[in-house]
């Protein structure tokens, strides 16, 4: 079946465009000559990354918003069709981390998580596949493919990353979902999902765009603590860059691949996931590979919650 080829003046929507993966995806969209359809959280930051682009000689639309509200999206949507039409591509990037014991994220931490990683993407495919889909039964050439960024922390469970992972979880089966759901209906339309795992962009400061009313006053605990620590420094030292991430989802459009990895590796860890599932075998130990990252988190978890205690 025939996939989506890019071709300048096609349009892609790319939501968490003022950083990382977003960025990348942009300037590369850019460089491909694809109209821009650009939103983020961040005023000054999508200000600048506007700038920059239009400054190269692409045609870019922008909007303030927060992926989280449901309104926000539906102005990107409205914004997209009266500058240049049905887009070709949605890629539902926005992102952010949260660490910690699992049991000690409080209702904010989890509305603010889910918010913006799972309805953030949620929004996006109930907003914009519908216009796509429309325009395929208008027109037999159209193609469209949406883009959904989940995480090998959608396919694996670390510990101390227990609200992310729930987020990203439940991205992969939307996404997976989502393209057994288009194939019922189209050839004209398709979908992928994203999995990276440590590439270096600026996901480990997400707290800073942290809604006001989704902020607390609870001092962080001491897991919270450690799991923004290993947190940055897992992203930071990662190889594999945002561009390289952004030329993996363009190819993975064209090809029609629906799995994206930045780190095909990290699979074995997935394959011993399924395998304690298929045989119903208790959880492996995550760090059964590298013990002494395991060792040192607990040492460090079960230290800080003894000085807690006294």
């Amino acid at each position: 079946m025939p996939q989506l080829k890019l071709q300048p003046g096609q349009t892609v929507v790319i939501t968490g465009a003022a950083s990382g993966f977003g960025l990348e995806l942009a300037r590369l969209g850019a460089q491909k000559g694809l109209n821009l359809v650009l939103t983020d959280v961040q005023q000054e930051a999508l200000d600048k990354v506007v700038g920059e682009l239009t400054a190269a000689g692409a045609k870019v639309a922008a909007l303030r918003g927060d992926v989280s509200r449901a309104e926000d999206i539906q102005a990107l949507a409205d914004l997209c069709m009266e500058r240049f039409g049905v887009p070709h591509i949605v890629i539902n990037n926005a992102g952010v981390a949260y660490g910690g014991l699992i049991w000690e994220a409080g209702p904010r931490d989890w509305e603010w998580v889910l918010g913006v990683n799972l309805w953030g993407v949620i929004h996006g495919v109930r907003v914009f596949t519908p216009l796509m889909l429309a325009e395929a039964r208008k027109n037999p050439e159209y193609r469209g493919h949406v883009v959904n960024v989940a995480s090998m922390a959608g396919l694996l469970n670390s510990p101390n990353l227990g609200v992310y992972n729930v987020s990203k979880h439940a991205v992969v089966s939307l996404s997976e979902t989502l393209y057994q759901d288009l194939a019922l209906v189209t050839e004209q339309v398709h979908a992928s999902v994203l999995c990276p795992y440590f590439v270096p962009t600026s996901i480990h400061m997400s707290h800073r765009n942290r809604p006001a009313e989704l902020r607390t006053d609870a001092k962080p605990t001491a897991s919270q603590i450690i799991g923004q620590a290993m947190s940055t420094k897992a992203v930071t030292s990662g190889k594999v860059t945002a561009t390289d991430t952004a030329n993996l989802v363009y190819q993975a459009v064209e090809a029609g691949t629906f799995y994206v990895y930045t780190h095909p590796t990290a699979l074995q860890m997935v394959q011993t996931r399924l395998e304690d599932v298929m045989q119903g075998r208790n959880p492996t130990d995550p760090f059964a590979g590298k013990p002494e990252i395991g060792a040192q988190l607990k040492t460090s978890l079960r230290e800080a919650l003894a000085k807690e205690d006294n």
